[in-house]
């Protein structure tokens, strides 16, 4: 049987720290919803707002797969491995924290506000070899089909995490309807919608509202204007 749990944006925990406004679809940091702690393994899905020159400082991580998505903007990255460097919009980058890492992310611009998301997933092995990477995604790429960013294959052209779940960006012109078809066993499918106004299955999505759905191997997706949305399907 077909279950839905729907979060409207505005119901999202909120933060504001003059530097950083960030809407939380799921327990995090201050804001605490015993009945919005995860979807499965999807543990944060943060919407962050980070002002000009601004960032957040070297901090540490342990056993998470972390996927940053910039959706306006520049993003300066450094880490305890070594790396450093920017993502922009476009990029899609995944750190498995693993055994512990340390890392900074500042807005790379002293002017302008920089935009994404900040999605946490439980991996599905503990204290793996810390490890980065990012790639760019074109955006023509997901005009009206589902494009895959992440996935739990090396092999694949995405990017992959310790987990199995699939990431997908989608860009739909007005009237498109597509099927998603799921692609592990005992997974959910969490889409959030970015931009526009999508019908799931029935179930409107303005801006920003988020939708999980289980208990089905494929979901319907109609946009009812240009939208463009964010597929997460992980193991429930």
């Amino acid at each position: 049987m077909t279950k839905f749990v729907f979060h409207p944006a505005d119901s999202r925990g909120e933060a504001n720290h003059g530097w950083l406004q960030s809407r939380h679809t799921f327990s995090f940091a201050n804001y605490f919803d015993e009945d919005r702690m995860h979807f499965g393994a999807l543990r944060v899905l943060n919407d962050d707002i980070v002002a000009g020159g601004m960032g957040f400082g070297r901090h540490p991580h342990d056993n998470m797969e972390i996927i940053s998505i910039p959706l306006v903007g520049d993003l300066e990255h450094q880490d305890s491995m070594g790396n450093s460097g920017v993502i922009r919009q476009g990029d899609v980058q995944v750190m498995s924290a693993g055994t512990g890492v340390t890392h900074s992310e500042y807005n790379k611009s002293k002017e302008d506000e920089v935009r994404f998301l900040q999605i946490w997933v439980i991996p599905n092995e503990r204290d793996v070899e810390p490890r980065y990477d990012q790639l760019y995604f074109d955006e023509a790429g997901r005009h009206n089909t589902f494009q895959q960013i992440v996935s739990p294959n090396p092999e694949d052209k995405s990017l992959w995490i310790h987990q199995d779940a699939w990431f997908h960006l989608a860009s739909f012109d007005k009237g498109v309807t597509k099927t998603y078809t799921f692609k592990g066993e005992n997974t959910g499918l969490y889409i959030f919608n970015l931009s526009g106004s999508l019908n799931v299955e029935g179930q409107l999505l303005h801006t920003r509202d988020g939708l999980g759905i289980s208990g089905t191997k494929e979901v319907k997706i109609e946009a009812n204007s240009a939208a463009q949305f964010l597929l997460m399907e992980v193991p429930l």
